[in-house]
């Protein structure tokens, strides 16, 4: 029986929000980056223009900030760990 992939997994995500380094290390799709916070951001552009494209397409995303229990979804974790 095959394992999936770490960031498919709890391991491999970050409780603070998007991916641990092994999450994103496990992700064969390409090589992903951590995320950009406003302060990185302010030091590069395009840091910058990628933080505003990761703000723009998952700020538009359908789906609940909380959950039932009140606790933050995944999607606001990621938003958060952006600086969206």
């Amino acid at each position: 029986m095959a394992k999936t992939a770490a960031w498919q997994r709890k391991e491999g995500k970050n409780p603070t929000g998007g991916l641990n380094a092994k999450g994103r290390a496990s992700y064969k799709g390409g090589t992903l980056k951590p995320p950009v916070s406003a302060k990185q951001a302010a030091k590069s552009p395009k840091a910058a223009a990628r933080r505003k494209s990761f703000c723009a397409r998952m700020g538009g995303m359908p789906g609940p900030m909380k959950k039932p229990n009140g606790e933050p979804t995944r999607k606001a974790l990621a938003l958060r760990k952006w600086d969206c």
